[in-house]
């Protein structure tokens, strides 16, 4: 196998993983703790699982406050993610296309949870006292997170290497 097939591969198997990781850890605070909505189960001082709905998108914007709403925002969170499937497919290097594997493996476990329950389960509570960096999240909002980071941090501080032989570049005109 050429080592750009092992890295798409890699990728799809992050993503695939990440899904199943983040379906996971919300049906354990669902099925296991059996949290209720804005019930909270302390872990240490300043971290806590704490259940809530979000209807909207990335930090609460876009609530879907009707049924035709809500599959809209399926639709489009649907074709992003096939549109960043069909980027991850494209890229050669692994570091790329790890920063894409955790967004599409988030991406798919919201799409998921908003397809089947009408919005999507947070429940990761990170807060200093009153102070929350963060609104209330899960193992996907992270994982995209993460993801766009790498992708920007890339983009921005990567450079690809200019060929030892400048007549060796192609001018397309």
């Amino acid at each position: 196998m050429n080592p750009v097939t092992r890295n798409r591969l890699i990728g799809l198997a992050i993503a695939v993983v990440l899904f199943a990781v983040d379906q996971a850890s919300k049906a354990y605070v669902l099925d296991t703790l059996r949290l209720q909505l804005g019930e909270t189960h302390y872990l240490v001082p300043f971290f806590q699982f704490t259940l809530t709905h979000n209807y909207g998108v990335s930090l609460g914007m876009f609530t879907a406050q009707s049924d035709s709403q809500r599959w809209m925002l399926v639709a489009v969170t649907g074709v992003i993610a096939a549109v960043v499937t069909v980027w991850l497919l494209r890229e050669r290097k692994l570091g790329d296309i790890l920063g894409l594997a955790l967004i599409l493996g988030g991406a798919l476990g919201n799409i998921k949870d908003r397809y089947e329950l009408g919005y999507v389960v947070d429940f990761l509570d990170l807060h200093f006292g009153e102070w929350r960096p963060f609104l209330i999240f899960n193992v996907a909002d992270a994982a995209i997170t993460i993801g766009v980071v790498i992708i920007l941090a890339r983009s921005l501080l990567i450079r690809e290497k200019a060929p030892d032989n400048p007549a060796d570049t192609v001018v397309e005109s």
